[in-house]
């Protein structure tokens, strides 16, 4: 059985909170900040779970563009005041998303720890066992994950650059014409 540390629980009830309040508020305003929020603390588990990569990613696009371009929306738009701080919950929906939850979190046991030797990840002789003992080698990089991704998963890796400059692209045209504008 697998031991959560304290620092995964603490990022995964961060997540889990920043999740829920950033439905339950009824203030756009305050959703967009704590989804900003959720979007980071998701930053930070990719980060720990050694996808840097994804983290980052998540980070520009979920908590970075995503909240500027929510917030010019609710800035051109009219903020409608409420006189409740949440909405009313929706119990039947609630109850799915519940035990939704509680699945994914009974299955979360099932999965090795980070860097566990035994891993199905670092057992699989056909393909990882190579990267981990040629990576270095073959690609003079000295972290394994960057070769993979920079190397042997070249093409899909630019690919995923071309997407996220892409939107970097049109974020900045978007802003240019709120400045110009």
């Amino acid at each position: 059985m697998t031991m959560i540390t304290p620092l995964e629980l603490t990022l995964f009830v961060f997540v889990l909170i920043t999740a829920i309040m950033t439905a339950l508020f009824r203030d756009v305003l305050a959703s967009i900040v704590i989804f900003a929020a959720y979007s980071l603390g998701l930053a930070v588990v990719y980060t720990f779970y050694r996808a840097p990569d994804v983290g980052l990613t998540e980070a520009a696009i979920g908590a970075g563009i995503t909240t500027i371009l929510l917030l010019l929306t609710i800035a051109k738009t009219t903020r409608p005041r409420h006189d409740e701080t949440f909405e009313k919950i929706n119990w039947p929906a609630a109850g799915v998303c519940g035990l939704f939850a509680l699945v994914l979190g009974a299955t979360m046991f099932a999965f090795p720890a980070v860097g566990d030797p035994n891993a199905p990840a670092m057992t699989n002789p056909d393909v990882t066992v190579y990267y981990i003992e040629n990576a270095y080698q073959e690609t003079g990089v000295e972290n394994a994950v960057t070769a993979v991704l920079a190397a042997y998963r070249g093409f899909d890796t630019f690919g995923e650059a071309v997407v996220v400059f892409a939107a970097g692209v049109a974020s900045l045209i978007v802003l240019g014409r709120e400045v110009f504008a």
